[in-house]
């Protein structure tokens, strides 16, 4: 058992199981189930919606990190589930499944092995010779097909790519988010140097080679993907009209803006959300004027269900600003807004200074918005914008359709815990998110605790549906995908570890359990 004083205050002695903040309120789970934490008095705090006096999360989230400050809390509450599930987590994966696990994070966690990767996955992503192709060079793809394509990737073709699913599936995933590999990463001169490319023969090099293919892809992944997955779209794999267009702030060329149609009606008549990915910051505030447009046309037809959805990157500054942007218009105009949310994958890319300046302010952000978001409320982080509603209060918070991306086992706990408290919006879709290859503890976690009706769930509760991210597409057009992949593996080389010895931990006690030696 832990006991805390919260906030060194007068407040009493608690003696906690676990503790679950939300932005509603800070709750505490002990012998007796579960407990509210008084109000703190205070005349300097603020609060956390305009409508409310609760106390704010800057005193909360405090208590938290003080009450939490010791890491091991026991495994059963009376008549609560927990956040740790009895048993492993990771027993719902096959070992094959582990063992490349544990070779790719072995090498992304190792600062001997993982340079030298690094250097040949970038000269392979980048070249032009038949020899560094992977596509071309029928050695270097089985290689690549074996090690790496095989822990990030669905598949080449529509076999290898459904018998992937189905196997994510068997496993215990609600389903997938299954993305066209193809893609296009800017560098400063290039994108100094795009031109429009839309007249004469060079438009038309361009729709045939780059919006063409682009488009069929997609397409194909539509109707790849099946009713409750989802479909990651790329704008920047459209090719060069796309990314003078997005860079711009224009609207789609007109072909284009033809394929965009054609794919968004067909997610739309499949019931299939599309996920507009969010890219580098050159581009990126034109891709959020295109999201918000096709918004408008699919998403307000079934009122809290989102057919294209957004996403935003906890890790830029202007984040809450845009996202609370983008909440107002779908307030004002009546559509269900679809938030994808992650914490963002363009560190090599984005201007340093628009990005956060420590990870801890990355995570409070996250945290922050997703709070707001599953509880709908406006707060500290995402606030209620300067407008008005109809009536002259604040404007009301929209229906949103949410799709949490996340590696960071707390962020994903908290979000369990904010889902299971009394003030969260039930009715909100709600499904959280991993990379293929990546971050497996945290996925299974979810898997489990679905399974076995537990996690942070009451008997009136859910455990939020578990995705897995993925992409299909030749060895080739994966490569610059498993090069951003490689890259976020080594800016985030603690939690790499962690995964390589949850892995560790995992193939340990198969090999016991074969010789008997656990129960």
């Amino acid at each position: 058992m832990v006991q805390a004083r919260l906030l060194g205050s007068s407040l009493p002695v608690y003696t906690l199981h676990t503790i679950r903040y939300t932005s509603c309120g800070l709750y505490i789970i002990g012998r007796n189930g579960l407990g509210r934490v008084p109000r703190i008095a205070s005349t300097t705090r603020r609060k956390i919606h305009s409508s409310s006096k609760r106390p704010s999360p800057t005193a909360e989230q405090s208590a938290i990190a003080a009450a939490t400050s010791v890491s091991s809390l026991p495994t059963e509450v009376p008549g609560y589930s927990l956040p740790m599930a009895k048993s492993a987590p990771l027993s719902v994966l096959p070992l094959s499944t582990v063992l490349r696990n544990l070779a790719t994070t072995s090498i992304s966690s190792s600062p001997l092995l993982l340079p030298p990767s690094l250097a040949i996955m970038d000269v392979l992503a980048h070249s032009n010779q038949a020899a560094l192709n992977p596509d071309k060079n029928p050695l270097l793809r089985w290689f690549l097909k074996k090690t790496f394509y095989a822990q990030f990737c669905a598949g080449e073709n529509a076999a290898e790519v459904r018998g992937t699913i189905d196997g994510l599936k068997k496993i215990g995933f609600t389903g997938v988010i299954l993305g066209y590999a193809r893609e296009i990463v800017l560098s400063e001169a290039q994108t100094r140097s795009l031109s429009a490319c839309d007249a004469g023969p060079v438009a038309d090099e361009c729709v045939r080679n780059e919006i063409g293919p682009w488009a069929a892809g997609t397409l194909e992944t539509v109707r790849l993907a099946r009713p409750g997955d989802f479909v990651a779209l790329k704008f920047s794999g459209a090719g060069r009209q796309a990314l003078y267009a997005l860079k711009n702030r224009l609207p789609p060329p007109k072909h284009l803006r033809a394929a965009i149609d054609e794919i968004c009606s067909a997610a739309a008549e499949r019931d299939v959300p599309l996920l507009f990915d969010a890219e580098q910051t050159a581009i990126q505030a034109g891709i959020d004027d295109w999201t918000l447009e096709y918004q408008r046309r699919f998403n307000a037809a079934t009122p809290g269900h989102a057919i294209i959805y957004g996403t935003y990157q906890a890790y830029l500054k202007a984040t809450p600003s845009t996202l609370g942007a983008h909440l107002a218009a779908a307030s004002r105009e009546g559509f269900t807004l679809g938030v994808k949310l992650v914490r963002g994958a363009y560190l090599g890319a984005d201007p340093r200074h628009i990005i956060h300046d420590s990870k801890a302010d990355t995570d409070a952000a996250y945290n922050g918005i997703t709070a707001s978001l599953i509880c709908r409320r406006w707060g500290d982080v995402l606030k209620a914008p300067s407008d008005k509603g109809e009536k002259g209060g604040e404007l009301p918070f929209p229906r949103v359709s949410i799709l949490l991306g996340s590696h960071n086992l707390e962020s994903v706990r908290a979000a369990r815990a904010i889902r299971d408290s009394p003030e969260s919006d039930r009715g909100t879709e709600l499904a959280i998110a991993q990379l293929q290859g990546m971050a497996d503890e945290v996925s299974c976690e979810l898997v489990y605790a679905a399974k076995q009706k537990e996690g942070f769930v009451r008997d009136s509760g859910d455990v939020p549906k578990a995705y897995k991210y993925l992409v299909w597409g030749t060895t080739g057009e994966c490569m610059k995908y498993l090069l951003r992949r490689a890259h976020e593996n080594k800016d985030a080389v603690a939690r790499t570890r962690s995964g390589r010895d949850a892995m560790w931990n995992e193939v340990r006690r198969r090999v016991k359990g074969y010789f008997g030696l656990v129960a």
